[in-house]
């Protein structure tokens, strides 16, 4: 072997002693910057998947709850369907019993109107056709074989109270003096069936109306006479 030979030898072994080590260490560091970037992602993909199972989790109560209050809402709307039928239904069927009644009403009220008619007629009462002052009503009563009504009993005054529907004249005046109630067949009036503070003579009021206002202060239908000027028309309840 030669000179040049033994020299490259050795070189060559010199560099391998020399070279040998350091590329080794440079593996070892490569590969534990890999196991530290391997470590991190998945540190950073646990991290991600606990944050979407959070998310996931919140989203479910959210759900949750928005089903639930649906659920109670429409609960809550079936009862109140429910409730507004029933009252429907109570309304219908008060108002069926209302009409009845109200049928029955009718019908006794005009059984009772007949009823007065008829008693009316008995007793020979009947109405003027037309308005009058007191005095032409009179002569109206008279021309008929008849006169204004006197009216000197509580039953009395409860009947012809209960017939008629509008203010009438009834056979009483003071005409001939003041404060000297007299029926028209001359005789004093005994007993007098007033509305609270009458007669009160204003403005020169002497002769007699039964009045039908049952919205007046006190009015019944022992309480209705009132006193007028004569000269005023109405109607009048002529008695035979």
């Amino acid at each position: 072997m030669d000179l040049e030979a033994i020299y490259a030898n050795v070189e060559r072994r010199d560099i391998e002693r020399t070279t040998g080590p350091q590329t080794q260490s440079h593996g070892q560091d490569e590969g534990k910057d890999l196991k530290r970037r391997g470590s991190r992602c998945l540190v950073l993909i646990t991290v991600g998947l606990g944050l979407i199972c959070v998310l996931l989790l919140v989203f479910i109560i959210l759900l949750h709850i928005s089903i639930t209050a649906e659920r109670d809402l429409i609960k809550s709307y079936k009862n109140t369907v429910e409730e507004f039928n029933q009252t429907i239904n109570s309304l219908h069927d008060n108002h069926t019993d209302l009409t009845q009644k109200n049928l029955e009403l009718e019908t006794r009220v005009a059984s009772l109107s007949e009823g007065l008619k008829k008693e009316a007629i008995k007793r020979g009462w009947f109405f003027l056709s037309t308005k009058l002052s007191w005095s032409d009503s009179r002569q109206y009563c008279r021309d008929r074989g008849a006169d204004l009504v006197i009216i000197n009993t509580e039953e009395k005054q409860r009947v012809i109270s209960s017939l008629v529907s509008e203010r009438v004249w009834i056979g009483l005046s003071d005409r001939e003096q003041e404060g000297n109630m007299k029926w028209v067949d001359n005789s004093p009036l005994k007993q007098g069936f007033w509305l609270k503070g009458e007669p009160n003579n204003h403005n020169n009021e002497d002769c007699i109306e039964l009045n039908y206002n049952r919205r007046l202060p006190g009015w019944s239908t022992l309480n209705n006479w009132n006193d007028l000027p004569c000269f005023e028309k109405k109607r009048g309840i002529c008695e035979k």
